[in-house]
């Protein structure tokens, strides 16, 4: 599968590209079968106004339309970055049995933060609903994912290395790098936070502020 899989993480970069040339956060993320492509999506959430319409959860609607059911099971999921939770326990609703990503999110990962990927409790108890929890492969072609992600949106990963937001590999699994930061805008005022909500982080995947 490594070529299949090279290729449709490739594919995944140049929708994140994409993404961001829509003035979108750099997330892309393709469904597929037997190697074959069914969907592909970038991040949607800014053009949208809808905060639902990350990579993951666009390529899962568009496969489910194309499929005619809302069962994917058999499928692949590629990404670029680690689902979250969210889209996680989208994954497993949607019944994919595979799931590839090459950055790690320690801080909001359905894997690495929140184990939803690989929550057996899932299947076993609700085996009408959930299939058996899906194959991981984390951490794959990680290192062209974080240049890519240096190349086309600079101050977002400028900002996640700081923050240890998106890593190379999973060596902060179940850690929780948010609570060590909790005290990184400490005694900021609300009004402050909200500017830079506004005009920075709703912003940097632009590469400037």
């Amino acid at each position: 599968m490594d070529s299949v899989d090279t290729r449709l993480m490739h594919r995944c970069f140049e929708l994140a590209r994409a993404a961001v040339a829509r003035k979108e956060l750099p997330f892309g993320s393709v469904i597929s079968r037997d190697g074959k492509e069914i969907s592909a999506h970038g991040n949607g959430v800014r053009e949208a106004c809808d905060i639902t319409r990350h990579a993951e959860l666009c390529a899962i609607v568009a496969a489910q339309a194309k499929l005619g059911r809302p069962s994917l099971d058999g499928c692949t999921i590629y990404t670029n970055v680690e689902p979250c939770a969210f889209c996680a326990y989208a994954i497993r609703e949607s019944r994919i049995a595979r799931v590839v990503y090459a950055l790690a999110s320690p801080v909001m990962g359905g894997a690495s933060r929140w184990d939803v990927l690989q929550d057996h409790g899932l299947g076993g108890l609700l085996p009408e609903v959930f299939a058996p929890a899906p194959e991981v492969v984390a951490g794959f072609l990680a290192d062209e994912a974080d240049e890519m992600l240096r190349q086309c949106a600079p101050m977002m990963w400028a900002t996640s290395r700081a923050r240890g937001l998106f890593v190379c590999d999973d060596a902060g699994r179940h850690s929780r790098p948010a609570a060590r930061r909790e005290g990184l805008f400490a005694g900021v005022k609300d009004g402050v936070m909200h500017q830079l909500r506004q005009h920075l982080f709703d912003r940097f995947s632009r590469g400037a502020v």
